[in-house]
């Protein structure tokens, strides 16, 4: 049996305040934990996450009320309350019946890591976020090695445009698909000379192709 890890990028989230924290913050948020406050029958879900010390958030730009529970020299843990049922990318994910294993946000976007036994799970779920969400992108896809079959696939890079392969060959080199990042979005369209949106758009293009090639669609 093999399986695929996704790690699956929302940029800008208006229902993520997590992700909003991160937009004024020079570091990401990490370890992005959430429970309902009473039980099922509360309306209410208690968040918690990390930032590095050095990087608190300002009061005057953040909109969620934050909590400071625990603090080193190194890191402060947050924590605060929202509605839940607000149609944040979590719960998207979740609703598919598939868990969410990670989340961290970065440069205001929240990032989902999240594990599916076949592509098809994989792509409904991004399409079900994109419904939702603008530039909603596939940062990284791994599969399981374990598996004893062999299913090769034939990728034409000639169904890219000129542009969707510059953008694409451009955020691999200068590390935009590696955990840790070597660039995040706004740095790859500053050298292409480029909106971040516009890269975004070319870059989930891109990926959707790719993607159809994998699922022979």
């Amino acid at each position: 049996m093999t399986g695929f890890r996704a790690t699956v990028a929302v940029s800008d989230p208006e229902s993520c305040p997590v992700a909003g924290v991160t937009a004024t913050t020079e570091e990401p948020a990490e370890s992005v934990t959430w429970t309902r406050a009473g039980g099922e029958n509360d309306d209410r879900v208690v968040e918690e996450f990390t930032l590095p010390t050095d990087n608190d958030p300002s009061p005057d730009d953040v909109e969620t009320d934050l909590t400071p529970i625990q603090a080193n020299e190194h890191e402060t843990v947050y924590r605060f309350e929202r509605e839940h049922d607000v149609g944040c990318a979590c719960e998207i994910v979740e609703e598919s019946g598939t868990p969410v294993s990670s989340v961290s946000a970065r440069d205001g976007a929240v990032l989902l890591s999240f594990r599916t036994l076949e592509l098809e799970e994989l792509a409904a779920i991004v399409d079900g976020l994109r419904e939702r969400f603008e530039g909603v992108l596939v940062e990284e896809l791994t599969e399981d090695p374990s598996g004893e079959s062999v299913d090769p696939v034939i990728v034409d890079r000639g169904a890219l445009t000129d542009r969707q392969r510059e953008i694409l060959e451009t955020a691999h080199e200068m590390g935009y698909f590696e955990y840790p990042k070597g660039a995040n979005a706004t740095d790859v369209a500053a050298e292409l000379g480029v909106a971040r949106s516009t890269f975004t758009e070319h870059l989930a293009a891109a990926q959707t192709k790719l993607m159809d090639a994998f699922l022979e669609k």
